[in-house]
């Protein structure tokens, strides 16, 4: 029996009639971009994927496209109302009409799409994200550190081209009080795909130098919400909410908080508005020193004012002190002077009248008080005779009488 054969061709058309036939209206699908190119010409091509829920394995792919007319209308669209551009990654549910193309095979065409389902897929994706970064611990880590008091050694993450990064430097550079801000740029890709990335290795670079810096501040020019993808990125958010320095976040947008945004330290919403709270800081610094310093001027001055009076009542009292013990010293000196005296006196009768017994006690005791009396004194060789036996025959003695003295020689 011969076999039934068709040629390529003939199979192509047979499959393109097959899908005619049962899609012959678009139809809405569900799926991930994994891929997506612009195209010089407008057409944009995309290549859809599923994922198993449970295992995330790949269980469907297939190529689309959205031809540039209708990409035009599509792309605006989608952006204002999601706030954000068609990108990998995002789930979308578009209207497809299923094509069969003899050469280039099954793909489908994009009609029409459904913003409010990618509003859903991102913000169950974001509240997904929050809650991993709670359940990791991480929400307020970086809110709890400290700002510095004079927080102006800055390192800055921006995109060195950017505007916002130029209102920034003014803003710092002409403040109107002349603090001076020491800020150095750390590179990076401020939106699109490589955007998070890209922070997360300037925030790397910085934390090498984490010493030098006392704050570190992200800002991102003005610009289309649709560019603010990235900072909902998970891995963005958790290198933020765990970095050692206090980070102030100035993307420059207008809707609601980003999730660097929320675990941040800071958010402000434009680049001026960061380097405003910045200079702000510094005046507050400032403030309190003045305060400060003027509070401790006043106490001194109390305490000078006070050591001053305490002096100048010590310095009365020792005066008065000094004259009252003069007065008194004065007194006490001529009591005992005319005490002196006295006793001077006292002494002086009482040594005369000693002196008086004295005299007459020797006048008593002289020999001419007893040769007036009818005694003698006899004398040998100028001494006095008191014995016998101090003579000898024909020793001459002398013999003294109260009118005169008489010579002997004695015989025997």
């Amino acid at each position: 029996m011969e076999k039934e054969t068709y040629s390529l061709s003939q199979l192509t058309r047979f499959i393109n009639q097959v899908i005619k036939v049962n899609f012959e209206s678009p139809v809405w699908i569900r799926a991930e971009i994994s891929e997506l190119r612009e195209a010089s010409n407008g057409h944009c091509y995309l290549e859809f994927i599923e994922k198993d829920p449970d295992t995330d394995t790949l269980i469907a792919k297939i190529k689309a496209n959205i031809w540039a007319n209708t990409y035009r209308m599509l792309k605006p669209y989608f952006e204002s109302s999601t706030g954000q551009q068609l990108h990998a990654g995002i789930k979308v549910l578009v209207s497809v009409t299923v094509d069969f193309h003899d050469v280039f095979g099954l793909s489908l065409n994009i009609r029409d799409i459904d913003p409010t389902y990618t509003l859903g897929e991102l913000a169950k994706r974001r509240q997904e994200i929050i809650r991993q970064l709670e359940k990791d611990g991480v929400m307020e880590m970086n809110k709890s550190l400290e700002l510095a008091v004079l927080p102006n050694r800055i390192a800055v993450i921006s995109s060195p081209t950017a505007a916002g990064y130029d209102d920034f430097c003014n803003q710092l550079d002409n403040n109107p009080d002349g603090f001076v801000f020491y800020k150095k740029l750390f590179p990076a890709i401020m939106q699109g795909d490589q955007a998070a990335d890209s922070i997360i290795e300037a925030l790397d670079n910085i934390y090498g130098h984490a010493d030098l810096f006392n704050v570190v501040v992200i800002i991102r020019g003005g610009g289309a919400t649709t560019d603010l993808a990235c900072f909902d990125s998970y891995e963005l958010a958790l290198n933020c909410a765990q970095f050692p320095l206090p980070i102030i976040a100035g993307i420059g947008h207008q809707r609601d908080l980003s999730i660097v945004d929320m675990v941040t330290h800071t958010s402000v919403k434009t680049p001026t508005a960061a380097a405003a709270l910045l200079i702000e800081m510094m005046e507050e610094a400032r403030d309190r020193m003045t305060d400060a310093y003027t509070a401790i001027y006043q106490l001194l001055l109390q305490r000078v004012q006070s050591q001053q009076q305490k002096l100048a009542d010590i310095s009365w009292k020792i005066r008065h002190a000094l004259i009252n013990k003069t007065s008194d010293k004065k007194l006490t000196l001529e009591r005992q002077k005319s005490r002196l005296i006295q006793a001077v006196r006292l002494a002086i009768n009482t040594q005369k009248n000693k002196l008086a017994i004295l005299e007459n006690s020797i006048e008593r005791h002289s020999p001419a008080f007893l040769l007036k009396y009818g005694y003698t004194i006899t004398t040998i060789n100028g001494k006095r005779l008191s014995s016998v036996n101090d003579v000898q025959d024909g020793d001459t003695i002398k013999t003294y009488v109260s009118d005169g003295e008489v010579k002997s020689v004695v015989e025997k």
